[in-house]
């Protein structure tokens, strides 16, 4: 495919396993956000959505019924099965997919094909959501999957609203933490460009920026993927990377917030632990949200 005829995608939102959604509920809003009411899915999943005014989420994934979840895995459900497969190796918590929005699923689905990343069939569901106001509204979606079989615990995916859930969301955009969006999402992984290629096809577009700390490649909404080496984690967010092992990790969450000083209030009132680095709170994992949180300007 020639890059003039690429169409560079918007970060639509991120899969974040969580132990259970009430764990997570509890820490989301000590953290200063707004969490909208659980919601189940047709396979056993359950999740409880934390929308950004930037139009991009966080899904906190939680499992409820597991039966279900087995039966959907056996049947070939390629997002259940990825679900099930992260949590038996890495636990309850954590970030397993970044998900790109498309308009036209089965396109990418043949794209991934061609070019040798497929992560599995197509999958097609829909689904309910309870609005503030108590209404409830129904999505349809389609998703295609990318993936790379050296990387057994991080997988892309792109998601086609068919049907879509009610677009006024404003309430629940509004963050007491003053969270207005995305600016960047962070993998970890000891040769970051070993992985060029599939965050290019994933993300559909060419242009990555290599450096001494990993490589990073940005959305069509300006959110940055950025993979990290061992010096990198360390060095911007005072991390090592978790063993030596090889493949994508999901590491972390960099929020823009409209006024870091108040920010750093509430979480302090809300004993949540910080630490200030390069004008940013970095707020270390804690169970019910699986990866670091970074709030900055």
């Amino acid at each position: 495919m020639s890059a003039a005829s690429r169409n560079p995608r918007l970060l639509d939102h991120l899969v974040l396993p969580v132990v259970d959604l009430a764990t997570a509920r509890h820490r989301y809003e000590r953290l200063g956000f707004t969490v909208a009411a659980d919601a189940i899915h047709p396979f056993g999943t359950e999740n409880a959505c934390v929308f950004l005014a930037d139009k991009t989420y966080l899904e906190p994934l939680g499992i409820a019924q597991r039966e279900d979840c087995e039966a959907a895995a056996l049947d070939g459900n390629v997002f259940v099965a990825r679900d099930q497969a992260y949590r038996f190796r890495n636990g309850q918590d954590g970030f397993s997919a970044i998900v790109l929005s498309t308009d036209d699923a089965a396109a990418d689905d043949a794209r991934f094909r061609e070019n040798g990343i497929s992560g599995g069939d197509l999958l097609e569901f829909s689904r309910s959501m309870k609005l503030p106001d108590g209404s409830e509204g129904v999505g349809s979606f389609r998703l295609s999957f990318a993936a790379d079989l050296r990387s057994p615990d991080f997988f892309f995916f792109t998601c086609q609203r068919l049907k879509s859930l009610p677009a006024d969301r404003s309430t629940l955009e509004t963050h007491a933490n003053g969270v207005v969006g995305m600016a960047e999402v962070v993998l970890s992984e000891p040769n970051p460009t070993d992985f060029q290629y599939l965050l290019q096809e994933a993300v559909d577009e060419r242009q990555v920026s290599a450096h001494s700390f990993g490589m990073d490649i940005e959305t069509r909404n300006g959110v940055k993927i950025s993979v990290l080496n061992q010096a990198g984690m360390a060095g911007f967010f005072d991390r090592k990377t978790l063993d030596h092992s090889r493949g994508l990790v999901g590491r972390g969450v960099v929020f823009r917030v409209v006024d870091l000083a108040a920010t750093e209030r509430l979480l302090a009132a809300n004993a949540v632990s910080t630490i200030r680095k390069d004008n940013r709170l970095i707020v270390p994992e804690a169970p019910g949200q699986g990866v670091i949180f970074v709030f900055g300007e």
